[in-house]
């Protein structure tokens, strides 16, 4: 599987971004699919998920109520609706896929097999 991101850039706090994740090399609904970031200095964390069959999310805490996943079946894609962006959210967005079928697992990073290279997201002013 091969995941390609893109839809990073600069925004200003309060702003809106949607990021992208293309998949390619296999079905796309046979798998989870998950967004992480990375902060210079921090480590890698769980932004918000998706359960293969695209029926269950998962949103962690300081995104839940902002952030949207999606996906789009017929162009296997996935996407993440950022809303009311905040300078904390600036770091490197990552996409990545997985076949756990622990949804303990879902916010671990370890459940995923696959990952894009990353897009850039900076929120300032």
């Amino acid at each position: 599987v091969q995941l390609q991101a893109s839809g990073g850039g600069l925004v200003q706090p309060g702003g809106s971004l949607r990021l992208s994740c293309a998949a390619s090399g296999r079905t796309f609904n046979s798998l989870n699919m998950g967004w992480f970031r990375q902060a210079p200095g921090k480590e890698r964390e769980f932004v918000a998920a998706f359960r293969r069959g695209g029926v269950a999310t998962y949103y962690s805490d300081s995104v839940k109520g902002r952030f949207t996943v999606s996906r789009d079946s017929a162009s296997n894609t996935a996407h993440l609706l950022m809303n009311s962006l905040k300078p904390e959210d600036t770091a490197l967005y990552y996409c990545a896929a997985g076949t756990t079928q622990i949804t303990s697992t879902m916010r671990n990073p370890l459940a995923y097999s696959y990952w894009g290279q990353g897009t850039l997201v900076t929120v300032s002013s």
